[in-house]
């Protein structure tokens, strides 16, 4: 039995028994204890008047800085969207179609140098130099600026890859075709084969990839900051019942600083508001003005840029290569489908424009795509007759034909080009004037919440001031 030792007192009673100290009443720690302190502190001073208003004040600046931070976040995040389309992924997407244009384009100058045999005139094989100089230099810079998405990576590495195999065989196509042996013809096709399996579908990929991202910007640019708008309807409620509450216990209509509180905020809901709806309709025009345009004149100027070459090639193969019926030529099968989407194109292209300037080079490639189709309607009748050299000179022209299918199409590509840079001129207006609406918001939400937080922490000190 343990026996615990008692200590006289100094005035002779007896202390306490040593040992461990009993545990808090209520059975709370320390650290619960002052937390349940602190909540008592606070209920005491929400008992009186100043305290309740020195909670009232804090909560204020906390809404009003709330808000601020909230929509300071949201529209940072819209600007840099914003920014993004103009600056990054429009142009990555325009690249992204040039590539592809250009390709295209040299594939059709290659079969046009190819026809002209030996007599290959000079600005032909300029402009296939030039195709094929522009798509390496294009493919060089998608490669450093279309960041991380893998696909767009995967397809420029194998358009990388196969650009030289394709310009090797074309070399070798025309150092044969020089020699006047058949097999450069061969060489040709498979170049051209080369190109319509591998190095267009590969582009054709690139540009949706990189379109998709441009889309995914818009839409991130375009988003409806909720979340701000709520904050600051929030803010704005909770001062106006502030204001209510002082005017019910002072009479006094007014309280200076909560006016200006009020004031701040709502100047900033309404910027806000105002902003990112002129900035929302800027986007929108610049998408469906200026980006579903471009993308339909790009199809459209691609589809003739086919047609030519399949137009081209018909003669170079001479029936060699089959469409799927076993009975027509693959390439004037091809041209016809290539010239039919052209049609097509050029009439949603034409109900796209929404000014002169953008329907005039739409209703000139148009006719020239009427002239085009004569021109290859007769060439191919004569080459049917079993007149080559006829149907030769009216598809790329000689002293005989001044007016050939070549020109034609020279004047639907010019007429494309002409529509291409009116619509991206019109975008990147559109663009610009939807980014340039959220100028200054960043810095004017910051500032206009500092100023409103500390506007209410004065208006709510005026009133404390009342009880010193």
């Amino acid at each position: 039995m343990a026996i615990t030792s008692r200590a006289p007192a100094p005035d002779g009673g007896v202390v306490a028994p040593s040992g461990p100290p009993a545990p808090p009443p209520d059975g709370l720690s320390g650290r619960s204890t002052a937390w349940a302190e602190g909540v008592e502190r606070l209920r005491a001073a929400a008992t009186t008047e100043p305290g309740r208003l020195r909670i009232i004040g804090a909560v204020l600046a906390a809404l009003v800085l709330l808000f601020g931070a909230v929509a300071f976040w949201e529209i940072s995040g819209r600007v840099t969207s914003a920014d993004d389309v103009v600056g990054r992924s429009q142009p990555l997407s325009a690249d992204a179609a040039s590539i592809y244009r250009s390709l295209a384009d040299a594939d059709t100058a290659s079969s046009s140098g190819f026809l002209a045999g030996s007599d290959e005139p000079r600005e032909v094989r300029r402009r296939y130099e030039k195709d094929i100089a522009n798509a390496s230099r294009l493919l060089v810079s998608a490669a450093a600026n279309t960041g991380a998405g893998e696909d767009s990576r995967e397809q420029i590495t194998l358009l990388s890859e196969q650009l030289p195999r394709y310009t090797g065989l074309i070399e070798q196509a025309r150092a044969t075709n020089k020699q006047g042996l058949p097999l450069g013809g061969a060489y040709l096709r498979y170049a051209n084969e080369q190109m319509s399996t591998q190095l267009l579908p590969a582009a054709q990929r690139l540009y949706e990839a990189e379109t998709g991202r441009l889309y995914t910007d818009y839409d991130d640019a375009r988003a409806v900051p909720l979340a701000s708008l709520g904050a600051g309807l929030l803010a704005l409620t909770a001062l106006v019942w502030a204001q209510r509450r002082n005017y019910r216990r002072t009479n006094r209509v007014f309280n200076h600083g909560l006016v200006a509180a009020t004031a701040a905020s709502l100047a900033v809901l309404l910027w806000l508001a105002a902003g990112h709806t002129v900035a929302r309709s800027g986007l929108s025009e610049a998408r469906t003005d200026g980006q579903e345009s471009l993308k339909v004149l790009n199809d459209a100027r691609i589809a003739s840029l086919r047609a030519r070459a399949n137009e081209n090639l018909t003669l170079i193969s001479r029936g060699a290569v089959l469409a799927d019926d076993k009975k027509s030529d693959k390439y004037d099968v091809d041209f016809t489908h290539d010239m039919k989407l052209l049609e097509a194109g050029l009439a949603t292209a034409s109900k796209l424009a929404d000014d002169e300037a953008g329907r005039a080079p739409v209703t000139g490639a148009t006719d020239g795509v009427k002239r085009w189709k004569e021109l290859h309607t007769a060439a191919r009748q004569t080459d049917l007759t079993g007149d080559y050299q006829g149907a030769l000179g009216q598809v790329i022209g000689d002293k005989d034909h001044k007016e050939y299918s070549g020109t034609a199409f020279d004047t639907v590509d010019a007429s494309l080009e002409q529509a291409v840079v009116h619509e991206q001129r019109e975008f990147t207006r559109a663009a610009r004037d939807g980014l340039g609406a959220l100028d200054g918001l960043l810095t004017g939400t910051a500032a206009l919440a500092v100023v409103g937080a500390v506007a209410a922490l004065l208006g709510i000190g005026r009133r404390l001031s009342e009880y010193r």
